[in-house]
C-alpha cells in the first residue's frame, strides 16, 4: 500500500528535522543537488506537471517544508504545494540579430544552470525545483535539471525517485536495473596470501587508525591544503560563477583497467582524477606538482546492496530515507613522489588509500564525532566545522551508480542523465555517474580559477594514458 505524507507524518506537523538536514540548511552551509536528464527528442509535449505530481507529492518530505516548533526544534510541515511555483520553463533570447545556433543555446544554458544554482530556495515552499530546458543543445534536444535541498535527501534517495518514476525505454513493463553498490577486484587472491593480508591489516591496525584519527582532525581544523592551480583558498568560493564539464569513459574500458590491474572500478576512476588533475595543475604552474592537494571523498553509509524504491525507504521512521553520508579525506598523489612516466602507480596509490580508510577505524568515529558535536553544540557549529573542512581540501568526489539500461519518461527516452552539486565550499567538485554503459565524470569549476577545458582535456588524456600502459602491462610476459 502507497504511503502518502499525512500517513507518514501522522500529524501535520510532527517528523523532526534529522540532525544532518539542519547542518546543511544554515547560514554557514546550505547544500544543493542538481540531477539533468538529457532527452534524444525535443519535449514540447513532455506532460511535466502530471509526471512531476506523480513522482514527486507523495513524497513526505517533497511536500513539506521546516519550521520551528515553539522549543525551537525544527519540524517538517505538510503544506499545500503549487506546482507551478516550482516547474520553471526558462527563455534564452540574444540581444543581437545574429541566427541562433546549437553553441549560443550552449553557453546560454551553462550560463543559466551557474545562476540558477547559486540562487537559495525560498523557505516558504518544499525545498525542490524543476526547470524544463526545452533548447537543442549539443547534448540533448531538450533537458530537466532538477534542484533538490541536500536536506530532503542525498544521492541515494534521488536514485529511488528515479527507480520509482522512470521507466526502461525498450521494455517499459519491466524494471530499471543498476550495477552492484559492492566494488571488488575481479581477481581472486590464494587463501594464503588472503591470510597474510588479514594479519598484516590487524597488526597494523592500531597504528592505522592513530594516524587516520588524527590526520582527518588536522585536515578538518588546522592544516589546510596549498593554494594551486585548482585551489584559491579565498573565502566564499561556493558563491562564485562555476562552469559545468562533463567527460565520458567507456565502463567497458573501465572493467578492462579494473582486470588488468586487479583493483576495483572507483580505484580506476579515482586515479583517472588524480592522474588527470595533477597533470593539469603541473601544466598551469609546474610548482605545483609538488603541493599539497586533498580530496574529501563521499560515502555511503547504509549497509544496503541494491537500491529500493521511494515507498520502500518511507515505510519505517529509522529507514534509509535522508542524508545517511560521511567523508574521507584521500590525498593527491604528488608528481615528485610518482613519477609522471609511472601513471598506474596513481591507480595503485588512490587502490592503497581507499582500501586504508575502508578498512581503518577512523570514518565511523569521525562520523559519532561529528554526532557527539551537533548533540553538543549544535546544527550550526556542526556546519561550521564541515563548511571548515570542505574549504581546507582541494575538491570534492561524490559518485553514484545509474542505470545500466536506457531510460525513459513518458515515452521519450533520455540518452545522458548526471549530476552535480552546489554550494560546496570548494573551486572544483567532481561527481561521477554511471549509466547506459557509459561513465560521465562531471566537473563544476570556479570559471574565474580553473580553465575547465584544458582539465576535461587532461582528465580524457590521464583516461588514455592510463588504459594504453594497463593492456601493456597485461601483454607483457
Amino acid at each position: 500500500m502507497e504511503l502518502n505524507a499525512m500517513e507518514y507524518f501522522g500529524e501535520e506537523l510532527n517528523e523532526p528535522v534529522s540532525p544532518t538536514g539542519q547542518c546543511l540548511d544554515n547560514t554557514s552551509l546550505c547544500l544543493y543537488i542538481l540531477a539533468f536528464l538529457e532527452f534524444q527528442v525535443p519535449i514540447h509535449n513532455l506532460p511535466i506537471v502530471s509526471l512531476v505530481e506523480d513522482a514527486f507529492l507523495s513524497i513526505p518530505h517533497f511536500t513539506s517544508i521546516m519550521v520551528d516548533d515553539e522549543r525551537g526544534v525544527k519540524r517538517w510541515k505538510r503544506v499545500e504545494v503549487k506546482l507551478e511555483e516550482h516547474i520553471t520553463e526558462p527563455k534564452f533570447t540574444d540581444d543581437d540579430d545574429m541566427p541562433v545556433t546549437v553553441d549560443s543555446y550552449d553557453k546560454h544554458f551553462t550560463d543559466y544552470i551557474s545562476r540558477m544554482a547559486m540562487e537559495n530556495l525560498p523557505q516558504t515552499k518544499p525545498l525542490w525545483q524543476v526547470h524544463v530546458i526545452k533548447y537543442a543543445t549539443s547534448n540533448a534536444a531538450g533537458t530537466l535539471v532538477f534542484k533538490f535541498h541536500h536536506a530532503i535527501g542525498d544521492g541515494y534517495n534521488l536514485m529511488g525517485v528515479i527507480l520509482s518514476s522512470l521507466q526502461r525505454a525498450d521494455h517499459p513493463s519491466l524494471p530499471l536495473s543498476f550495477p552492484s553498490l559492492k566494488s571488488s577486484s575481479s581477481k581472486p587472491k590464494k587463501i594464503s596470501r588472503f591470510i597474510l593480508e588479514k594479519m598484516s591489516q590487524f597488526l597494523s591496525m592500531p597504528f592505522t587508525f592513530v594516524s587516520d584519527f588524527g590526520w582527518s582532525l588536522l585536515k578538518s581544523t588546522l592544516v589546510e591544503d596549498d593554494k594551486t592551480p585548482i585551489r584559491s583558498g579565498v573565502e566564499a568560493v561556493e558563491f562564485q560563477p562555476f562552469k559545468l564539464s562533463n567527460v565520458t569513459f567507456s565502463m567497458d574500458h573501465i572493467k578492462e583497467i579494473k582486470s588488468n590491474l586487479g583493483v576495483t572500478i572507483n580505484d580506476v576512476i579515482t586515479g583517472i582524477i588524480f592522474y588527470g588533475i595533477r597533470l593539469y595543475m603541473q601544466n598551469i604552474d609546474y610548482k605545483s606538482r609538488v603541493l599539497n592537494s586533498t580530496a574529501l571523498v563521499i560515502a555511503n553509509t547504509r549497509n544496503i546492496k541494491d537500491y529500493q524504491k521511494v515507498q520502500d525507504m518511507l515505510k519505517t521512521r529509522k529507514g534509509s530515507w535522508g542524508n545517511h553520508i560521511t567523508y574521507y579525506h584521500v590525498s593527491v598523489p604528488k608528481l615528485q613522489d610518482i613519477p609522471i612516466s609511472n601513471p598506474v602507480q596513481f591507480i595503485r596509490k588512490a587502490h592503497t588509500s581507499i582500501k586504508r580508510q575502508k578498512n581503518s577505524f577512523a570514518p565511523p568515529l569521525i562520523t559519532k564525532l561529528l554526532r557527539m558535536k551537533n548533540k553538543l553544540q549544535g546544527p550550526q557549529a556542526l556546519a561550521k566545522h564541515i563548511h571548515g573542512t570542505m574549504r581546507k581540501s582541494s575538491l570534492l568526489i561524490s559518485n553514484v551508480a545509474g542505470p545500466i539500461e536506457q531510460m525513459a519518461w513518458a515515452n521519450h527516452p533520455i540518452g545522458g542523465f548526471f549530476f552535480t552539486l552546489s554550494g560546496i565550499p570548494q573551486s572544483l567538485v567532481i561527481t561521477v555517474m554511471s549509466y547506459m554503459g557509459m561513465l560521465r565524470v562531471t566537473t563544476a569549476t570556479d570559471e574565474e580559477l580553473i580553465d575547465e577545458k584544458k582539465l576535461m582535456w587532461y582528465l580524457n588524456s590521464a583516461f588514455e594514458i592510463i588504459r594504453h600502459e594497463s593492456i601493456a602491462m597485461e601483454n607483457t610476459p
